[in-house]
């Protein structure tokens, strides 16, 4: 009964956490509200485009940061599947986050972050290739599909499985599903690009 509860309060600490966008947080501290500049989105890239790298990176780590967190919590504080599970509430807590009226990002950084702590080698190399392809193609959404195309087997490969798995394809699901506007622009060949 105890765990049951202990596994609740991490479940709804990790969404909460997700909740704080740094996109939004960011922006504000620099006079902007970033859903009404350029897509609207509050996720690193608009903020690339619209306030600059610091701006950018301040936010990307931010983002990350709660993935890792949140994980890190379901991790020391019940188990190994509930860090999955926490990873994925805090994706869901930045795609629909309660402190800013439900409008989120698409949750890349924060799955990101979630893998970091989940399998930080692993984690560590997923970040490092996302960012290569994010340098080399200009396009961050392509980077982030790719990234997602390769969570689930990323922890596959490290030799998980069960509901961690469940839990990690999920998230993978979720960070897709937020990019449904970014895959139609790529079909199209009119997608946004990072330059700043």
């Amino acid at each position: 009964m105890e765990e049951s509860v202990t596994t609740l309060l991490v479940l709804v600490a990790a969404y909460l956490i997700g909740s704080v966008d740094f996109g939004v947080v960011v922006s504000r501290r620099m006079g902007v509200d970033i859903y009404e500049e350029g897509s609207g989105n509050p996720g690193t890239s608009n903020v690339l485009r619209t306030l600059g790298k610091k701006a950018a990176g301040l936010v990307l780590l931010g983002d990350a940061l709660k993935g890792l967190v949140a994980a890190g919590l379901g991790a020391l504080l019940v188990n190994e599947t509930v860090a999955f599970a926490c990873a994925l509430l805090a994706t869901i807590g930045h795609v629909v986050p309660i402190w800013h009226r439900f409008r989120g990002g698409r949750g890349v950084a924060t799955a990101i972050g979630g893998a970091i702590w989940l399998e930080p080698i692993l984690g560590l190399v997923l970040a490092l290739a996302w960012l290569g392809v994010v340098l080399a193609t200009k396009t961050a959404s392509i980077a982030s599909l790719g990234a997602m195309a390769l969570y689930v087997p990323l922890f596959l490969v490290a030799g998980h499985s069960g509901w961690a798995i469940v839990w990690a394809s999920l998230t993978a699901v979720l960070v897709i599903w937020r990019h449904k506007d970014n895959i139609r622009r790529i079909l199209a060949r009119n997608e946004n690009q990072v330059t700043a």
